[in-house]
């Protein structure tokens, strides 16, 4: 029987040198099971050898050798890894090349010691030449919210949604891939509540302050915009309660390239701990173990030791990690302190528990124990948004992409007190509009936080959480009453005509609970429909993001929208933008227009 050989070449400074014949694999016809005794194939890791794959993690389809696609190279080979080899140590002097499958006698010489070391090294599948990208990113569909009519729903229910990594991926592929995102990656709300704006803090023992203003619609002339803005209440450093922190870090082999990012990120909120505040860490790849027993914030040098020693490799047991976060969570808890554990991770999972509705359950279960979850994304290509938006969502949590260290600093340092610090959960908001100003509206994103209007006072109902000086902000698009415009709203009610007289443009209610308790605490108040003779930066920023957004998205509701109305309006809100992300904005909204699609000459009418 005819025997077959796949030759490998490794690429690096000596590129162009190749190894001998069958010197990674033993390979066989499909109808042989076993290579002769002895045989060893050198194969580095992560390697699926039966399905002749590189990565298979990462979902890779390329031959390691031949740099070509599998089904080019040898569709009937199985090859038979003896050996894996993951570090220098792996692989010794004295071991021999792999028996020859042609009838030649294998040599009895020691692999020479340059090439032990290049048979041992981690082989990226990413750095191989021909190499194809597969991206499998994954987004949930998010459609927009359409005008509802005010005389058959008068009111607007909705949890806070105090997440950002909509804004940050959305930042990644423009800036940074140079493409414009999917529409489903854009989710208008965080990239409006990505900013800071200059609401009033909270007064008393309130934990948050709202805020409300009402203008015409720059989109669209004949409706109204209205913002309604939540204020946290600010607290010192030196006051936050002693926090019980646990690290879960993804160290699978998709992660292999983010890890030095997810590093440096670890090290600068493990930098900012106090000796009353403790950190643990659990890693997860094809299973889960505790890396560090929950330490204390003074013993910096351990905590550090033992973050820059993580390693990636393997499969992603994401369920068994978070089981087991919680368990470490649960075993240290605080009283009175912040319990909270931290995912790093692509959202990759692939091994145990991995599916979304067993991940939602098994989420929702370990909230009762007032352990809260915020999670960060990392990485691109196999990057699962929506099953970490759904984690965060259903955890009592938050949800932030860190496509760069300074977007690390952004969330773990600058704003660590509100990302990590509830000051109020499960915070709803329910508007009441009067049709006597009002005949329709719109929520402006919150897609997947609307609520029913009965679960506003449900305390079994799962909301958002907000931090410690964190700010939130919704718009809504009004359509004034008497306009002619057809919101296909169901026929006129006999029996609901009643009309209040009343100067009041909505009622608003707000709700939420203390971060320890089962029960909520309501808050009633009012606008009225005058319109702001000048509108704040807070609102041309808000409106301007919002306009973004549409545009991005390509919305049916999007009206006049326009990338340079855009850049106005960021321009004219920019104030003082210490750090620079107002002015990042625009160069993002300057970069959009450039990549927006050119019409094909078969969409442009031409004229005779």
């Amino acid at each position: 029987m005819k025997k077959k050989i796949v030759g490998y070449s490794i690429v690096s400074g000596f590129t162009g040198i190749a190894l001998f014949a069958a010197l990674m694999y033993g390979c066989q016809s499909s109808d042989s099971q076993n290579g002769p005794a002895g045989a060893v194939s050198y194969i580095p890791q992560p390697v699926n050898c039966e399905k002749i794959k590189c990565c298979v993690a990462e979902k890779k389809d390329i031959a390691v050798g031949s740099e070509q696609p599998c089904a080019l190279v040898a569709p009937a080979l199985a090859c038979k890894p003896k050996l894996k080899a993951t570090d220098s140590s792996a692989v010794t002097p004295t071991e021999r090349l792999p028996a020859s499958r042609s009838g030649v006698k294998p040599s009895s010489a020691p692999i020479p010691e340059i090439i032990r070391k290049k048979l041992a090294f981690r082989v990226s599948c990413d750095s191989m030449p021909g190499m194809v990208q597969h991206n499998t990113e994954d987004y949930q569909y998010t459609p927009d919210n359409d005008f509802m009519s005010v005389s058959h729903s008068p009111l607007s229910t909705f949890s806070i949604d105090v997440d950002t990594a909509s804004y940050a991926n959305t930042r990644r592929f423009l800036l940074k891939q140079n493409s414009l995102p999917p529409a489903d990656a854009v989710r208008i709300e965080e990239l409006i509540n990505y900013f800071t704006y200059d609401y009033p803090e909270p007064q008393s023992d309130m934990p948050l302050r709202p805020t409300i203003e009402l203008s015409k619609c720059p989109w669209n002339k004949n409706h109204d915009l209205l913002l309604i803005g939540l204020q946290a209440k600010k607290i010192k450093e030196t006051k936050l309660p002693p926090s019980n922190f646990v690290f879960l870090i993804d160290t699978s082999g998709s992660m292999t390239r983010r890890m030095p990012l997810v590093k440096k990120s670890m090290e600068m909120l493990a930098m900012r701990m106090r000796p009353q505040d403790h950190i643990a860490i659990v890693t997860y790849a094809g299973s889960a173990g505790l890396v560090l027993p929950s330490t204390s914030g003074e013993k910096r040098s351990l905590i550090a030791d033992k973050i820059n020693h993580l390693r990636s490799g393997g499969s992603t047991a994401g369920g068994a990690g978070i089981k087991l976060a919680y368990k470490v969570a649960k075993e240290n808890f605080i009283t009175n302190g912040n319990n909270r554990v931290v995912l790093i991770t692509d959202g990759d999972f692939n091994v145990g528990v991995s599916s979304q509705g067993a991940l939602v359950r098994m989420i929702e279960e370990k909230r009762k124990d007032n352990i809260f979850l915020t999670v960060l994304g990392v990485g691109r290509g196999n990057y699962k948004d929506s099953k970490m938006e759904m984690l965060a969502d259903k955890g009592n949590g938050n949800y932030f992409y860190i496509d760069s260290i300074r977007e690390a600093k952004k969330a773990l340092v600058n704003e660590m007190a509100g990302n990590m610090f509830t000051v109020a959960k499960d915070v709803k908001i329910q508007i009441e509009f009067n049709p006597k100003y009002v005949k329709g509206y719109r929520l402006i994103g919150y897609v997947n936080r609307k609520l029913n209007d009965r679960d506003f006072k449900d305390d079994t109902k799962d909301a958002g959480e907000i931090g410690a000086g964190h700010q939130v902000t919704a718009l809504y698009e009004l359509v004034p009453a008497g306009s002619k415009e057809d919101l296909n709203a169901p026929a006129p009610l006999e029996f609901q005509k009643t009309v209040v007289n009343s100067d009041k443009l909505l009622n608003f209610k707000l709700r939420w609970k203390p971060p320890k308790a089962d029960k909520s605490i309501e808050w009633v108040g009012y606008a009225s429909p005058e319109h702001i003779k000048k509108t704040s930066d807070n609102f041309r920023h808000a409106a301007a993001v919002a306009e973004f957004g549409m545009l991005l998205r390509n919305s049916k509701y999007k009206g006049t929208s326009d990338w340079k109305q855009v850049m106005g309006m960021a321009q004219s809100a920019k104030g003082s933008d210490i750090n620079g992300y107002r002015a990042e904005f625009i160069k993002m909204a300057e970069t959009a227009e450039l990549l927006k699609p050119v019409k094909t000459s078969k969409e442009v009418t031409s004229v005779d």
